[in-house]
């Protein structure tokens, strides 16, 4: 299993950077990227899964937090680690921390402004 998460620099380059199953078997890795891709996702903006993703513009522009579309996203992703928490946090700009527990015993986290 493969997927493709874009990575930014200290420069502010962007680059698309492959992640697969690892050695050992486990696709914690592939789905932690594609949950972090959705949440950049705008609603019905991916033409296979129109339900992911969440009204990132509408959120913009009114200051609000999209909560129930990303505890929708986060249940669509539960299933695949042994704990997975996303939750907003205070900042000026809409941001949100993940946090999530792999089936190896890793703990990853990681914030992702949107």
């Amino acid at each position: 299993m493969r997927t493709w998460g874009r990575t930014t620099d200290e420069y502010g380059n962007k680059t698309w950077v492959e992640v697969a199953t690892d050695a050992n078997g486990y696709n914690d890795a592939v789905y932690i990227t594609d949950l972090c891709q959705c949440l950049l996702l705008n609603l019905a903006e991916d033409p296979f899964f129109a339900d992911y993703g969440i009204p990132a513009q509408r959120s913009v522009m009114t200051q609000i937090f999209p909560d129930y579309y990303t505890y929708y996203t986060q249940s669509k992703f539960t299933q695949y680690f042994v704990l997975l928490i996303v939750k907003k946090l205070p900042s000026p700009t809409p941001t949100y921390s993940i946090r999530a527990v792999t089936h190896s015993g890793a703990i990853i986290e990681t914030n992702i402004p949107i």
